[in-house]
This record gives structure tokens, C-alpha cells and sequence, in this order.
């Protein structure tokens, strides 16, 4: 038996292991701005346990592999999802050391170079221990992430865990593609995703369809009655 204990448990963590009805999202640009942004500042969770993990207070033993850079480092670590032995379910988490990037919407040509040394260094760091390479590696972000600090998941493409989906997670390799070929693709582009019906964030979606004229609305958007 496997049990994952969460203390203390916000409403945000209730809601997120709770089941629930779902509702697609089509978050455009000027949805973000208005409606997730201002959401995200006032109901985002303390990061306090990532800094502790960051400046080695805590789980210091558990870390993989970490570059200290400022600009560009991050520490690669197994994510609690994984017992850190069965090779067949590898995960680990990649948390970048800058703290001024939020999410995949943050994400700037000026931050490629993280990206990249993320990769690039995660993938040998990975190989060097497990002996798992590059292309038996799933590299993803999370939109929306579970916490608003940057971080990367490293999975083995023989485990399947949750939140691999398409409407969760998205390919490392295509970030770093999408913002080479526009610099600002993430300000501008319409991500959808699910959120679960109490989520507040959800109702807040549904509470801005109300408020929009009809004509501005599509057959993609959030209809409560379904």
C-alpha cells in the first residue's frame, strides 16, 4: 500500500484530490491578465518548503544533481510521487534557482539558455545514474503548475503517472521551439487546460462568460450546464 500524506492541507490541495467535475479552459492572453493573474496573487501557496530545499535546509541528502548558478542552475531531485529506487517509474523535478519566473507564461527568449542547460544537463545527469537516456525521457511543464515557481518534471517514458495529459502537460522541447520561433509566443498565445468545478479559478472563468457578450464567446468555452 502507498499513501501520500499532505500537512497541512490548504483548500488548494482539498480540491485538487477531491473528484470532481471538470470544465476546459481556453485561456487567451487578456484571459490571463484579467482573470488568472489577479487570481494567482491572491491565492498562490506558500513557497517557503522549495526555498528550504533551494538553500539546502531541507532535503539535502535527496538531491541528484545541482548546478548552482544564479542565472542559470536548478536542482534536480525525485519527486515525492517516486520511492526513488524503481528505475520503471523514474520521476524527478528540476527546480530552477531564479525566483522571478512564475510559469510557462513568464518564459522569454531571455530565459532560453535556462531552458536549454535544464535539458541539456537533467537528461546527463539522469543517464549517468539511471543509465536512462535522452530518448526514453519525457521533459514537460505543468500549465497550470500545482506552484507558481519554474520547474521541470523528468519522467521514464515506460511510467505513465498523472498530469502526462495533453491538456496539463507540455514538452520541454516545444517550449524551447515555440519561443526560437516567436519570442513571445507564451504572452500571446491561448493555452487551454481543465480546472475542477470548485476551484475557484473555475468560477471565476464561469463568472466572466456571464459578463461577455455573446458574439465574443466560442463553442470552447466554459458552459456550467454540461
Amino acid at each position: 500500500m502507498k499513501v501520500s500524506i499532505i500537512y497541512p492541507a490548504s483548500e488548494k490541495h482539498i480540491v485538487k484530490h477531491s473528484a470532481q467535475h471538470r470544465y476546459m479552459v481556453d485561456e487567451s492572453a487578456e484571459r490571463y491578465k484579467n482573470i488568472t493573474l489577479p487570481h494567482l496573487e491572491q491565492e498562490q501557496l506558500s513557497l517557503e518548503w522549495l526555498y528550504n530545499v533551494l538553500e539546502h535546509r531541507k532535503e539535502k541528502e535527496r538531491i541528484l544533481y545541482e548546478d548552482p548558478c544564479d542565472e542559470n542552475g536548478f536542482i534536480l531531485l525525485p519527486d515525492l510521487k517516486w520511492d526513488g529506487k524503481t528505475v520503471e517509474q523514474l520521476y524527478l523535478l528540476a527546480l530552477v534557482r531564479r525566483r522571478d519566473i512564475r510559469s510557462l507564461r513568464d518564459l522569454t527568449p531571455a530565459h532560453l539558455a535556462l531552458l536549454r542547460n535544464v535539458q541539456a544537463r537533467g537528461i546527463a545527469a539522469i543517464e549517468e545514474r539511471y543509465g536512462i537516456g535522452a530518448s526514453q525521457l519525457r521533459i514537460y511543464l505543468h500549465y497550470q503548475p500545482t506552484f507558481y515557481h519554474l520547474h521541470m518534471h523528468f519522467t521514464y517514458l515506460r511510467y505513465d503517472p498523472p498530469g502526462t495529459n495533453c491538456e496539463k502537460a507540455h514538452l520541454l522541447s516545444t517550449v524551447i521551439n515555440n519561443i526560437e520561433l516567436l519570442g513571445d509566443y507564451y504572452q500571446r498565445a491561448t493555452l487551454s487546460y481543465a480546472l475542477k468545478e470548485t476551484d475557484k479559478l473555475c468560477a471565476k472563468f464561469i463568472a466572466s462568460e456571464s459578463e461577455e457578450p455573446a458574439a465574443k464567446r466560442t463553442k470552447t468555452d466554459i458552459d456550467p450546464s454540461q
